[in-house]
């Protein structure tokens, strides 16, 4: 039987830990290692402005940059997570979110969001994603756009082309262009950059296609005639590129763009910051528009950087998560990392008709909203939003696989992009 005294001691010993660690929070110094992909480039700049803004609100910054594929950054992240060193902060994004978020390991930020007023002013299109079980556990920081297209204004001017709207015109305008001498598509081959186009193909051809197909990896429409039809499509845009596309970076395919050498570029909206970084503007040297829907309307594919934040034991760096979630919704850190990347902000509330946000960003907010009111938005696959990485993974080398070898029919495509993803289930 416990004596009042034992009760009273141990009560005691109670409140003076609570007192202790109660201090130890109180004169933590906020300081994180934020993990990340952005190596290069305009990515590179934008993610600096975030360790300035950090470091300029009296906190101690140190980052770990992983270049390559997201593959690389979740298994540098599994590692550090087993090891018990998981970091304080990571880029993730999509299906990784509620992954991790499933295993228990990330952090609550219910409470800085409550302060702040998330749930008023984020996207409505991101707050499952990042609440994917109804608490906040990321932060997002923008909203990119994948489907855009990027219009040579020298080579459409001198052969008096009009930017195409549908994939029939986009045909006609390449088939007219090779036969003036000049490259229609410019293109880098890589797994990401090759689905990333493949994103706007099938969407640009059938909406509701791209949500069975890659949002529920739904093996019926992976194998469907729409999706064959869609290879094939795929197939004669490959013949509408040049023969140096093995090993060209994406900047280099933009750059071709923009110089005259080529008509078209398809990428997000991260090219617009490295396109004006480099010196060139838009309506002179490039025009930028939605890739082409035969279905009217507007379009909107969808991929947005977040960052998830994970369980700490050290008072440093959770004073720290708490301080970096609150820079990255603040409307100056939404709208300086989001000039600098070419995305628009993830907040709703920003104003982007001043701050040095460009035309084709404030276009790209436009077109969120009417897509979002026509009921035409979608999330990329391309770009990690949709299904788990391996299933995409798997769909990524199947589409690459295509672009590279010209004697896979799209009817064999569409039946391997199938038994791809039904190998993973």
């Amino acid at each position: 039987m416990k004596t009042k005294t034992t009760r009273a001691l141990r009560s005691t010993g109670a409140a003076i830990a609570a007192l202790s660690l109660g201090a130890s929070f109180a004169h933590a110094e906020p300081k994180t290692n934020m993990m990340h992909q952005w190596a290069q480039g305009s990515e590179a700049a934008a993610i600096a402005k975030l360790g300035e803004m950090f470091e300029a609100a009296g906190g101690t910054w140190e980052q770990t940059a992983i270049s390559g594929h997201t593959s690389n950054t979740l298994a540098k992240l599994r590692s550090d997570v087993v090891a018990g060193n998981a970091p304080a902060a990571v880029q993730l994004k999509g299906p990784e979110i509620a992954e991790w978020n499933a295993t228990g390991a990330t952090a609550n930020l219910d409470a800085t969001a409550a302060e702040q007023g998330w749930d008023d002013v984020v996207a409505p299109e991101l707050l499952t994603v990042m609440k994917p079980t109804g608490n906040w556990v990321a932060a997002p920081m923008n909203i990119h756009r994948v489907n855009w297209l990027y219009s040579s204004r020298e080579i459409l001017d001198d052969l008096g082309i009009d930017v195409p709207k549908t994939w029939a015109e986009f045909n006609a305008a390449c088939d007219q262009i090779v036969a003036a001498g000049k490259t229609c598509i410019a293109h880098g081959a890589a797994d990401w950059s090759d689905t990333t186009t493949f994103d706007s193909v099938v969407y640009g051809m059938d909406q509701d296609l791209y949500r069975k197909a890659f949002q529920e990896a739904d093996l019926e429409a992976l194998r469907s005639q729409g999706m064959i039809d869609a290879f094939a499509q795929l197939r004669k845009m490959i013949g509408y590129m040049d023969d140096g596309i093995n090993g060209r970076s994406w900047e280099e395919s933009m750059t071709m763009t923009m110089t005259g050498e080529a008509a078209f570029f398809l990428m997000g909206d991260w090219t617009v910051a490295s396109a004006n970084l480099a010196g060139f503007s838009e309506d002179t040297d490039y025009y930028c528009t939605q890739t082409p829907v035969d279905w009217g309307g507007n379009g909107f594919i969808l991929n947005s950087d977040s960052v998830v934040f994970f369980k700490q034991n050290d008072p440093d760096y959770v004073e720290g998560q708490k301080l970096l979630a609150e820079i990255i919704m603040s409307p100056e850190f939404q709208a300086t990392f989001n000039v600098a990347k070419g995305s628009i902000p993830a907040r709703t509330d920003v104003d982007l008709s001043v701050g040095g946000f460009t035309k084709c960003q404030q276009q790209g907010l436009e077109d969120l909203k009417a897509s979002v009111s026509e009921g035409s938005l979608v999330r990329s696959m391309a770009h990690n939003m949709t299904v788990l990485q391996k299933y995409r993974g798997a769909m990524m080398e199947v589409i690459t696989e295509f672009v590279a070898d010209d004697s896979i029919s799209p009817e064999e495509a569409a039946n391997q992009l199938a038994d791809a993803v039904e190998l993973q289930m």
